[in-house]
């Protein structure tokens, strides 16, 4: 049995791998920062640990025996200011391996994002040979960038270092999908051009394994794309998650022009193609998904059930947002969208 130490146990992808982790017969220790979340990965079987993530003398003595140091923390609101990302991604990020070194753990675990190589053009067909963009003009993939290139760079024979990169995570409770169809509940989604792109998903379960096999198998100073092996036509991949959900699917929809008023990364996300080789993740990790996707979406469906039923007795559908008024098409797009000049948190990545 081999012991772990999670940042962003609390998180969308950090709870199926304490799940796993646990499941397997593994001990986990998990940072938390406040009373709600140190319940959640009480609740999933891990010890909480209090501290502050850009502070590693508050958790280093607690990572002290663990055999593996997952990192997934993040500042995950693209809306934040820069400053913002700063502290928590790349600060948070030196303060992990600071604590990793400290606390003598021999594995760094990443969690990155292929938005990190995102700077305005689409990424198609690309693998891992394909460069960082701490230039990026989005807060989120140029900072995400830098604190990659933090952790490849921090590889040592006393602390070997690897990053998983899964693409577009999504499954049951999924922020992204959830501020979505929370968007679309209240008729303030609209696509763009008809966000009929070619993309790579990743479903948690598949995230999960990834961060799995590049803890048992990643070689040092590396990083691992991981999707679905599934690719899918945005449009058509988002209509059936919100009907899955129970949600009509939208049908407004925004000319490329209107949509310049779209803060990137998300413009870039609603209107490029963003395809990636996983080669290297089959090869040297022996990668393959473990959730097929219509099983995956079956899941969501049945579980939205359940939620339908429990809103005729006072909750809301999903447990997720609605109720808004629909207003003026470009006005929804600049107040949910994310407009330079009056940015929302109404959109989560993980």
């Amino acid at each position: 049995m081999d012991r772990a130490f999670v940042t962003g146990g609390s998180g969308f992808i950090g709870r199926p791998l304490i799940r796993r982790l646990i499941g397997e017969g593994h001990s986990v220790s998990a940072l938390v920062r406040s009373d709600e979340a140190a319940a959640v990965v009480a609740a999933l079987g891990a010890d909480p640990v209090k501290g502050q993530l850009e502070d590693a003398s508050t958790y280093a003595t607690a990572a002290s025996g663990a055999d593996v140091f997952f990192h997934l923390a993040a500042q995950t609101d693209v809306a934040a200011e820069l400053d913002s990302h700063v502290a928590v991604t790349v600060n948070g990020t030196k303060a992990a391996l600071d604590a990793a070194r400290s606390a003598s753990v021999p594995i760094f675990v990443h969690t990155g994002t292929e938005a990190a190589l995102l700077a305005g053009d689409p990424l198609v067909g690309v693998d891992e040979t394909a460069p960082l963009r701490p230039d990026s003009p989005a807060h989120y993939s140029a900072t995400k960038a830098m604190a990659e290139q933090m952790v490849l760079d921090a590889d040592s024979p006393a602390l070997r270092t690897v990053v998983v990169r899964p693409r577009f995570v999504w499954g049951p409770d999924s922020n992204l999908i959830g501020a979505l169809v929370g968007l679309a509940q209240a008729g303030k989604f609209a696509w763009i051009d008809g966000t009929h792109v070619t993309t790579d998903v990743t479903h948690v379960d598949n995230a999960v394994e990834g961060h799995l096999l590049v803890w048992n198998h990643g070689r040092g100073g590396e990083a691992y794309f991981i999707t679905d092996d599934q690719r899918a036509d945005l449009h058509d991949f988002l209509a059936e998650q919100f009907e899955a959900y129970g949600v009509e699917v939208p049908t407004a929809d925004l000319t490329r022009e209107q949509a310049s008023l779209i803060d990137v990364p998300f413009r870039w996300f609603f209107s490029q193609e963003c395809t990636l080789v996983i080669d290297k993740a089959k090869a040297q990790l022996g990668y393959a998904p473990v959730r097929p996707r219509d099983e995956a979406v079956a899941e969501i469906r049945r579980i939205n059930g359940v939620r339908e039923a429990n809103a005729t007795s006072g909750g809301q559908s999903g447990g997720l947002p609605g109720g808004a008024n629909s207003g003026d098409q470009s006005q929804q797009t600049q107040r949910h969208f994310g407009q330079r000049t009056s940015r929302t948190s109404s959109y989560r990545r993980l």
